[in-house]
Formats: C-alpha cells, sequence, structure tokens
C-alpha cells in the first residue's frame, strides 16, 4: 500500500522527483508554500514531507530553518539531488523571441551567467515547474520558464537549451520529515545528528558550547545562525553533526552543550545519504 509524501511546489517540481527518488511508490501531494507541506505531515494528510533544506550554490532555503522547530516534525533521512536546469518556453518559441524569465528565486540566481548573456529580464516566481505551467497557459513567445526536464513533458513545451545552470556541481539537499521520531540504529552505519539550540547570554557562551565537541573529537559538517523573531539578542543555532547521541563522545559534547545552551533540540537522528561520500572524495 503506498503512502502520500508532501512537498512545496506543482507537479513536475524538483522536490517530486526527490521524493520519488527516495520513495518509487509513493502518492505525491504537492503544496502551495513551505507551511502546507509541513502542515500536511502534522494533520496527517501525509506521512512523510520531503523540503529542500539548502543548494551547494545558492545556500540555505529561506524560512525552512524558521519553520522546522515550530513544525513539531523531525528529520528522518536526507537526500542528495543533482539540479539540471533548462530553459523552455511553447511551441515556435526560440531564443531570439523570448525576452523575459521567470522561475523560483534560487533557479534564477543560480542561472545568472545565461540569463545575462540572452540578456533576459528575470521574473521571480513561486517555484519552477509553476513558472513552466504559467508560461505553457500564456502561449507567449517572449516568455520562457527555468524549469526541471520533467516540467517540459508535463506542460508541454519546448527545451530551448540544456543544463543552463551556471555550476554542475549543482546540488540540493532535502530532508524528509515525519510527524513522529524514526532514530536511526545506533551502530547501524554512518550517522547525522541535527539539532537546535540557543546559547546562554554569557561571555564566551557559543566559543564553550562548541568545545566540547573539538574536545570529543566530533564532526560538525554545518552550523547556521538565524534571529528569533526579530530580536537582535536572541540568536539560535542549527547544525548537523556526525554520530549518534547515543555514542560516548557525541553525548559528551551534548552534555556539555546543553550546559551553555538556554535551549536545545534535537531534530533528528538519521542514516548519513552516500553522497556525503562522494562529496568527502571529491574534496580531497
Amino acid at each position: 500500500m503506498s503512502f502520500v509524501v508532501s512537498y512545496q511546489g506543482e507537479p513536475g517540481a524538483f522536490s517530486s522527483q526527490a521524493a520519488l527518488q527516495v520513495f518509487p511508490d509513493c502518492e505525491l501531494l504537492p503544496c502551495a508554500t513551505f507551511e502546507d507541506a509541513l502542515s500536511a505531515v502534522s494533520d496527517g494528510k501525509a506521512r512523510y514531507g520531503m523540503i529542500p533544506i539548502d543548494n551547494s550554490i545558492a545556500g540555505r532555503v529561506a524560512d525552512i530553518h524558521h519553520l522546522l522547530p515550530r513544525s513539531g516534525l523531525h528529520i528522518i533521512g536526507e537526500h542528495f539531488l543533482p539540479i539540471r536546469f533548462h530553459l523552455m518556453g511553447v511551441k515556435g518559441a526560440t531564443l531570439a523571441t523570448i525576452q523575459t524569465v521567470q522561475s523560483h528565486i534560487h533557479a534564477l540566481g543560480q542561472c545568472r551567467k545565461i540569463i545575462r548573456k540572452l540578456g533576459l529580464k528575470a521574473e521571480v516566481a513561486a517555484d519552477t515547474a509553476g513558472s513552466a505551467r504559467q508560461v505553457a497557459e500564456a502561449g507567449d513567445l517572449t516568455r520562457a520558464a527555468i524549469a526541471p526536464r520533467i516540467a517540459a513533458e508535463v506542460y508541454g513545451l519546448d527545451i530551448l537549451m540544456e543544463d543552463i545552470e551556471d555550476e554542475k556541481h549543482n546540488t540540493t539537499r532535502f530532508v524528509v520529515l515525519s510527524k513522529y521520531p524514526e532514530y536511526a540504529r545506533q551502530g547501524a552505519g554512518r550517522t547525522v545528528t541535527t539539532l537546535m539550540f540557543r546559547v546562554r547570554n554569557i561571555p564566551a557562551a557559543l566559543y564553550k558550547a562548541m568545545g566540547g565537541f573539538a574536545t570529543n573529537g566530533i564532526n560538525m559538517t554545518k552550523l547556521e545562525s538565524y534571529m528569533v523573531d526579530g530580536l537582535f539578542s536572541a540568536t539560535m543555532f542549527y547544525a548537523d553533526v556526525e554520530g549518534h547521541p547515543d555514542d560516548p563522545a557525541l553525548r559528551r559534547a551534548l552534555e556539555e552543550l546543553s550546559y551553555f545552551s538556554k535551549e536545545m533540540k534535537i531534530m533528528g537522528v538519521y542514516p548519513a545519504n552516500d553522497f556525503r561520500s562522494t562529496i568527502e572524495e571529491a574534496g580531497e
């Protein structure tokens, strides 16, 4: 029996591709916003949510770090999707006829070089696949969209240029969200622990909190900060570390972190995706 996976975007979006790669037999639930996709999981309309969290070119996906703690959901997996963008228009459109191009703000930011080279006016839209649909509905030879290849098939558009992303390493990391925690089993393989914390308002609190990871030999692969409720004095931190909370070394590091933190929450403990090894080998 299949189950439902929610995502932000329309049919043909990169998030739908990621969902099908992880859950080939799932039923997809497209949602207009990230909030809607998260709520679908919280309300039981979907078993899982497939949400992009950061990109190798554009960095973190806006708002996700704010939405995750408030959602009450748990990260139970991750997936890395190589991103390939294509320039597409209606039947009869050519590079000579198009004047404007629309897509999600991250897609436009990841294809700046070709947009500038072609002299196109960039217009921000809600998502990539939705842009393809809007271009198809408009039937205007001067309009184009930047979207995944599957969007051209879904909406009957012609691909005018292939693989137009600025960098070929362009990859988006997705997290799989669940209403219930599904911690990876300790010792079952390489594990990632994601946590959010806010340090106490004392001198050198962050320095001291991070010291526990260094002294216990824990590799922190990601650390980002963001403002809380618009307050310059309140900063939350999002971190990914290698290891399982039940591993002695990570347990000691988390104990030290909690001592210097006003609040701390583990968002998920899940298997590290094999793509991480590929990244590390390429960086050697």
